[in-house]
């Protein structure tokens, strides 16, 4: 393959790219800053978001920008050094990597670093699997790029994705304290209910449109290539680790909800209870669970987590043989404020939000039995269009991003 197909090819993909509906990281980013990283599970869109920016800022046909994924062919022979040495030496100044963790030799890091110190000027823009450890590589680029991750689509954003209606994002502050009147304004353009039912099931990755009816079982692969083929390019596991998390995952889906039992899962996966711990760790990190812990436990590696969810509600509808409807409320919740807020386990509530906010979810029978004496708490409350006091319509809560 020559290098010149590979200009070819962005220029090809650049041309088809549509730049009508923008995910929400894309105004969020600082895109004039030298080195940039978009971390994220499958499907979330990534690769849309580099071939966006380029359709945007260069003009049609300019080699000045290239994209690549670094899965090609032309990297089995040649190194991610010599495309940038090419591209630079050529009136290049931004190169656009796509899934670094696919590159055939293990030393993406340390190239990325070098074109950062070899090229003035030069602009990296390079996107990875979310179970990336870049903190942790060789080559120290913690003080070269800046990184994001990337999330699915929210409620809101499936609502512009679909053109039903367009809305923008809201603070946690704002929905605890003006749940009312933002409801009220949001529902006079869009009876949300009918809507947000059909999001819990299809609407978090943006690649359903595409998919239809396979939308089910291509999230079972997607989930079973993150195991065999992103985690372990990631980091070190061998062949049982991958099947003891195939079998993790299903027992995750199968028992709803699933609270932690350690030792009764290591017997189950014929391993101890330290692999438990990092199976469960690295899961999360691949963005397939999420992980809920008391208090502030989230940095202590061996800490038990309280409980556990798939990392989105449509991974439940993919993944579970039964869906129950306590869990997918908790779900979603989780979902959509581990995106920017730390969330932990309440003694008496579902959630503990930020050290603060203390959550219930429920049904629109909920009541306030289990939290009535905790100060600063609310209730997320499904099925209902418009809540009161502290009780909050539990949709709401997708409109953060």
């Amino acid at each position: 393959m020559d290098i010149l197909e590979l200009y070819t090819n962005s220029h090809r993909l650049v041309s088809q790219v549509s730049t009508k509906k923008k995910r929400y990281l894309y105004h969020q980013l600082p895109w004039d800053v030298r080195m940039l990283c978009i971390r994220g599970s499958r499907g979330v869109g990534k690769t849309t978001l580099l071939l966006q920016r380029m359709a945007e800022t260069f003009p049609a046909g300019s080699n000045q920008a290239l994209y690549v994924s670094l899965d090609e062919l032309w990297f089995n022979e040649n190194r991610l050094i010599d495309l940038a040495e090419y591209h630079y030496t050529h009136g290049g100044t931004h190169l656009f990597l796509d899934e670094v963790h696919r590159y055939p030799q293990e030393s993406w890091a340390q190239e990325i670093k070098n074109i950062y110190d070899r090229y003035p000027g030069f602009h990296v823009v390079f996107t990875g699997s979310s179970i990336l450890k870049i903190d942790q590589s060789q080559a120290d680029l913690s003080r070269r790029c800046l990184f994001f991750t990337m999330q699915g689509l929210s409620f809101r954003e499936y609502l512009e994705f679909y053109d039903i209606a367009r809305f923008d994002p809201v603070t946690l502050d704002q929905v605890l304290s003006n749940h009312v009147q933002l409801a009220m304004q949001i529902t006079r353009q869009v009876h949300v209910l009918q809507y947000f039912e059909d999001y819990l099931q299809h609407g978090y990755y943006p690649f359903y449109h595409e998919m239809g009816d396979g939308y089910g079982m291509a999230l079972r692969q997607m989930v079973v290539n993150t195991i065999e083929q992103d985690i372990p390019q990631a980091e070190s596991v061998g062949t049982n680790t991958i099947n003891r998390m195939k079998r993790l995952i299903a027992l995750i889906a199968r028992v709803t909800p699933f609270t932690v039992n350690v030792s009764r899962i290591a017997d189950t996966l014929e391993c101890d209870r330290q692999t438990v711990h990092k199976l469960l760790r690295t899961m999360q990190r691949a963005s397939l669970i999420n992980l809920l812990f008391k208090g502030h436990s989230n940095m202590q590696q061996l800490v038990k987590p309280e409980k556990v969810y798939l990392e989105n509600t449509n991974l439940m509808y993919a993944l579970a043989r039964e869906i129950n409807s306590g869990n997918i409320r908790e779900t979603f919740f989780a979902n959509q404020l581990f995106n920017a807020h730390e969330l932990a386990f309440s003694g008496q509530g579902d959630f503990l939000i930020d050290n603060a906010h203390t959550i219930e979810v429920g049904g629109h029978r909920k009541s306030f039995s289990q939290i009535k004496d905790l100060p600063d708490s609310y209730l997320a409350i499904d099925d209902i269009e418009i809540g009161n006091g502290n009780r909050i319509p539990l949709w709401l809560f997708g409109f953060l991003y």
